[in-house]
């Protein structure tokens, strides 16, 4: 899976922006976060600043430009979950799957569930991006 627009608060598209990349290999739908001036992989408890709309199938080069969406905290977005989520409610935070293309049912992340269609790994959520509460 990944992380695709569910919905806006406002009912707006976001902007595409064009923003230079580590040595990674972008999917559409990644979080991704800036280290260092370029994109990496966002994951655990980081609240990505953008996601992905690349798709690579091999590794770009330090610095190459990819098409990337800023994220916005009034932007709910639909991902999976990477594990059996049976412990996790609606409210909660959880981490971001390494990869950064799902969710985990980990808390203490910058993934707030708005949203639970079914607690199964695979299983579909509805997520918002926040910050994490102090100390997690």
């Amino acid at each position: 899976m990944a992380f695709f627009i569910h919905s806006t608060d406002d009912g707006r598209a976001p902007v595409t922006e064009y923003l230079p990349v580590g040595a990674i290999t972008p999917k559409a739908g990644m979080t991704l976060t800036v280290t260092n001036g370029k994109l990496e992989i966002a994951a655990a408890k980081t609240r990505p600043s953008y996601i992905s709309l690349c798709e690579r199938d091999s590794e770009c080069t330090s610095g190459e430009l990819i098409p990337v969406m800023r994220v916005q905290p009034d932007i709910v977005f639909e991902t999976t979950f990477s594990a059996d989520a049976a412990a996790i409610n609606l409210g909660d935070k959880v981490t971001i799957a390494t990869g950064g293309m799902q969710v985990t049912a980990t808390a203490g992340g910058a993934a707030e569930i708005v949203r639970i269609e079914g607690k199964a790994e695979g299983d579909p959520v509805l997520i918002r991006f926040v910050t994490p509460d102090a100390g997690e």
